[in-house]
């Protein structure tokens, strides 16, 4: 089996939460959520195989950006809010 590279197992890549602009900020929890299902799921060919099913699914797609939702609450927090 493949599995995912290291480099996306990373829990919070750069090892920071701290950054410029809520933009960023946004970016860095979609990657901090991918990151969390790649190391949930860290085999390649498994994590692919479902990706039909959820990819279509309207509450698999609401419970991923409930997930990105809250890595963003945690960022911002950790920023001041950008304040």
């Amino acid at each position: 089996m493949t599995r995912v590279p290291e480099a996306e197992l990373v829990g919070v890549p750069g090892g920071t939460l701290i950054t410029a602009t809520p933009e960023e900020g946004r970016t860095l929890a979609i990657v901090m959520a991918r990151h969390s299902i790649h190391n949930i799921q860290p085999e390649l060919d498994d994590l692919k195989a479902g990706r039909p099913v959820y990819s279509v699914n309207p509450d698999s797609l609401i419970a991923a950006s409930q997930v990105i939702a809250i890595e963003f609450q945690t960022i911002a927090a950790a920023n001041n809010y950008w304040r």
